[in-house]
């Protein structure tokens, strides 16, 4: 049964009677078997509402299934963590990149758990890593279903699951093994939680928001916060029982969350340094500084000492090396086909759905959930929108169940009361304005099924207008409005969702739909750009790679699913921070050609975008910043010969390209300076100390160098190998063997 909402001269009508309904079969009525109530429901739901819900879930979970392991490792990065946490127990405990655990990955490891017990009930392989991915975006949905379902229709519950998993985005993250997917995931079990809460005043609730909270903490840091400061307030005015009461509720889900997020940082900070892996991304071999620095106020400012730049910030004037920033980035060219397809309806629903329950009584639960849904919303937007550190595309997945629960619950609102014609023009005008925006961001990808945009454009304004005036209309006629009308809206996020499905995505940096849908690259970037479009891999940060130009590649020769430092704009391009080590000014021997086809070009052949993974050319088997190396047989042979001997195989600058021979191989290989090579671990003493004590085989030739800034230890460890050690090529791979020094 659906929920009465309140116009807005309506008096106060009590608490909905559906909640302690779902609380307790109790209260006089019958307990349903349990396989009975699974597959019924709630005994006031329509018996179609149950089945209909679990036949969603199992659509999701196939469609996300669906060519699953064509991302093949996906993030190599992450998943040589999940390989050496399912061949060791520390390294799953501190997120180690190796099972030797030289250094961890540049996040808390929560994420990796559940991704490194799968690899080691089944084996490494790309569904063991991802399926777990898969599962957080079932529940994610499952949880959603149950947010919305509880204050408004079944078939608002259902509109909600449906545009959560038909975000681009949501279908891209959900399928790959970056700490997004459970970071989403928790968010949503938080607003959740708190709107339990809400319903009674009933402590456990706020108690499990901190402990969800605390959780999504241990899978990114401090992102897990920004939707606290719109909770706590919503909880503090609007829930039931004395403000002393609401304010000790607040306090002990603090607590909650400080032991569920703090215990593993507080054994990591008290755990003697010699025997715990190097804190990747940190300085200092120090989580609160990664915290606070690289992934706290860094990723805000722009100051990210030993990121890509050296921490210089943003570059003024609405912009960073980032991309723009301002309130208008979630709909720009680099971000809007990811995640904005449906957020010009979220945010008019928001408006609509507070509007309509305005003057309701205080403790009203349907208003706490628009402004509950609605404040995490747009909190994260505007973080987002303003941050001049590292920001890329697939951040957004996190706003994709906020804007599908106010789609959900506005569209449900705004049809119960379509007697009034200001909530049904509202919703007209909502269908509409979603119609005109589909149209602007498929006009960004003019090739791809060409037809759809002027679909959804006549169709959606049509059916806006039908809406606008469905009180008047037959029942037939309305619902045919809204038919169409709901199909307009989902129809070019559909596409782009299925074009994100049908696709493997391996690096990085990745992004969803069509090729040449988002395009990265600070203030010269954009659709149109042409030839710096990559596919699969994503884009690169401005001097990472091509933007706008026909871009030549180094000396060092082609790295395919970055592009390296290329031209940009027509001029000549240069790292931020200057040449990497045999590479000068970028003036060298390959090309790279990305012109939307997902094809890339260079001095050692052709490689696939999509894949993010090739041969390099030049100094060849060279992992780079954002993909990993492409590991001949030959090379992979070599790594292994008599590799449990040592601590380490090899070791390699850059994390991708020590992920590379890793998983190739099995075995564990040292990444000297973390992902960007900046990290000052090892130093050039500690590791001439591994050396003399026959811990490390062989040191894999290239790298990045230390490209980010820091102490510059990559550097000195690559010429003091150079200077002293055999060089074997294989391939075009190069390698040094570290048993074998210069006479």
């Amino acid at each position: 049964m659906t929920q009465p909402h309140l116009p807005a001269d309506a008096p106060a009508l009590p608490p909905p009677p559906a909640a302690p309904a779902v609380q307790s079969q109790g209260h006089g009525r019958p307990k349903q078997p349990p396989l009975t109530r699974v597959w019924r429901g709630r005994s006031d739901d329509p018996r179609w509402a149950r089945p209909a819900f679990l036949g969603l879930l199992l659509v999701v979970a196939l469609a996300y299934l669906w060519n699953l392991s064509a991302s093949g490792y996906a993030n190599s990065f992450y998943s040589a963590a999940v390989q050496a946490g399912s061949q060791s127990w520390k390294a799953m405990f501190f997120g180690s990149l190796d099972s030797a655990n030289a250094i961890t990955v540049d996040k808390p490891p929560a994420s990796l758990w559940p991704m490194a017990l799968s690899v080691r009930i089944f084996g490494l392989g790309s569904w063991a890593i991802l399926v777990p991915q898969v599962l957080m975006g079932v529940a994610t949905a499952g949880v959603l279903y149950a947010a919305v379902r509880r204050r408004f229709s079944a078939a608002a519950g259902l509109l909600t699951v449906a545009a959560f998993a038909l975000t681009p985005v949501a279908a891209l993250m959900f399928r790959f093994n970056n700490p997004d997917a459970l970071l989403a995931l928790l968010m949503t079990v938080t607003v959740y939680c708190v709107l339990r809460g809400m319903e009674n005043g009933r402590t456990k609730w706020l108690v499990w928001a901190g402990v969800a909270v605390g959780l999504a903490f241990l899978a990114k840091t401090l992102q897990a916060f920004l939707i606290l400061p719109p909770l706590a307030v919503l909880y503090a005015v609007f829930a039931p029982g004395r403000p002393l009461k609401r304010i000790g509720q607040l306090l002990l889900s603090g607590l909650a969350m400080v032991v569920a997020g703090g215990w593993w940082v507080a054994v990591v900070e008290l755990w003697p340094a010699s025997s715990r892996p190097y804190i990747g991304g940190s300085q200092n071999n120090s989580f609160l500084e990664l915290t606070f620095g690289y992934n706290g106020l860094g990723r805000i400012n722009g100051e990210e000492t030993g990121s890509v730049g050296g921490g210089g910030g943003g570059m003024g004037g609405g912009g960073s090396q980032w991309g723009e920033t301002g309130i208008d980035r979630m709909f720009n060219s680099e971000i809007g086909s990811q995640i904005s397809w449906l957020l010009p309806a979220a945010l008019l629903l928001l408006v609509a759905g507070v509007v309509v329950t305005w003057k309701a009584r205080r403790t009203d639960t349907a208003r706490a959930a628009f402004l509950a849904w609605g404040g995490s919303l747009v909190m994260t937007m505007v973080v987002f929108s303003f941050m001049a550190g590292i920001f890329h595309q697939y951040y957004t997945v996190a706003l994709a169940p906020y804007a599908a629960a106010l789609v959900g619950m506005g569209a449900s609102v705004l049809w119960e009361e379509r007697a009034r014609f200001t909530a049904s023009a509202a919703l007209g005008v909502t269908v509409a304005v979603t119609a005109v925006w589909s149209y602007v961001l498929l006009n960004r990808t003019p090739d791809y099924v060409p037809w759809l945009r002027w679909v959804i454009l006549v169709g959606g304004v049509g059916a806006g207008l039908g809406i606008a005036v469905a009180g008047r209309l037959n029942r037939q006629l309305a619902l045919g409005a809204v038919g169409v009308g709901l199909v307009t809206a989902l129809a070019g996020p559909t596409a782009y969702t299925i074009s994100t499905l049908d696709t493997g995505h391996s690096g990085s940096i990745v992004t969803a739909g069509p090729a040449g849908a988002s395009m990265m690259g600070g203030r010269g970037g954009g659709p149109g750009g042409g030839e710096g479009g990559m596919r699969g891999g994503g884009m690169q940060p401005p001097g990472q790679g091509q933007q706008n130009g026909q871009g030549q590649q180094g000396q060092q020769g082609q790295q395919p699913g970055q592009g390296g430092q290329g031209q940009q704009g027509g001029g000549m391009g240069q790292p931020p921070t200057g040449g990497m080590p045999g590479q000068g000014q970028n003036q060298g021997q390959g090309q790279n050609q990305g012109r939307g086809n997902g094809k890339q070009q260079g001095g050692a052949g052709t490689m696939p975008g999509a894949a993010g993974m090739g041969e390099r050319g030049g100094a060849g088997g060279m992992g780079g910043l954002l993909n990993g190396a492409q590991v001949s047989a030959k090379a992979k042979a070599l790594v292994e010969k008599n590799a449990d001997d040592y601590t380490w195989a090899a070791a390699a600058i850059g994390s991708q390209n020590a992920a590379s021979y890793q998983l190739s191989t099995g075995k564990p290989v040292m990444a000297i300076g973390g992902f960007n090579g900046s990290d000052p671990s090892p130093t050039l003493a500690q590791f001439k100390s591994y050396v003399e004590d026959g811990k490390i085989h062989y040191f894999i030739g290239g790298g990045m160098g230390g490209t980010g800034g820091g102490s510059g230890s990559a550097s000195k460890i690559q010429s003091w190998v150079e200077k002293n050690y055999t060089k074997v090529t294989v391939g075009s791979a190069t390698f040094y063997d570290l048993t074998q020094p210069k006479s």
